[in-house]
């Protein structure tokens, strides 16, 4: 039985253009996988903490020193991780907000990267240390950015791409849901992204 890690970042609820693709293609993971089970997490409920100097402090502290206050500062980091771990497949739902992923995601992210732990360095350089897994990466975005000038002003993308590979997770796929900003785009931007979902 495949573990499903669904990751919520968007705030909007059913409104949600991110949330109705990432739950898209969970939908078509069971489909293919119908005892799959699905943890869904969603960050703007539980949202976890900006990174402070106790956070710093704890990563850098060896466990066998960790003091209570460590292991506080420390306890979301290492939930974030055994569930990230313990997942066959990652679906990230990530609307773009101002060319950018929302700060909820972007937190669980720096709990996420851990020293050691998910990555490690080596002298031919940093190796990620989260392997065997896949990832899909649901964006939706107002504008159209897979292509033309706008493609330059995607932060999103390459960015969840760039961390999820430095931690080892590179079988990544990407499902845009574009153009919801756009008259003449906006109707059919999410029944277009969700054809396009391919396992």
């Amino acid at each position: 039985m495949s573990k499903i890690l669904s990751i919520i970042s968007s705030p909007r609820g059913a409104a949600s253009n991110s949330i109705k693709l990432a739950n898209a293609i969970v939908d078509k993971l069971r489909e293919a996988d119908p005892a799959a089970a699905v943890q869904v997490k969603d960050l703007t409920k539980s949202p976890f903490p900006h990174l402070e100097e106790t956070h710093l402090n704890a990563f850098f502290t060896p466990v066998e020193k960790h003091t209570e206050a460590d292991k506080e500062a420390i306890r979301h980091s290492n939930e974030a991780i055994h569930e990230i771990m313990h997942a066959d497949v990652i679906v990230i739902g990530a609307p773009m907000y101002n060319f950018g992923i929302p700060s909820v995601l972007k937190a669980w992210f720096d709990h996420i990267g851990r020293a050691g732990i998910t990555f490690k360095y080596t002298a031919e350089g940093p190796v990620g240390l989260v392997t065997g897994k896949k990832a899909y990466i649901a964006v939706a975005t107002g504008g159209v950015y897979s292509s033309g000038d706008a493609a330059a002003a995607d932060f999103v993308t390459p960015y969840i791409k760039t961390f999820l590979g430095f931690i080892g997770i590179t079988d990544v796929t990407v499902v845009r849901a574009e153009g919801f900003a756009i008259p003449e785009l906006q109707a059919t931007a999410l029944d277009k992204a969700i054809d396009s979902i391919v396992l």
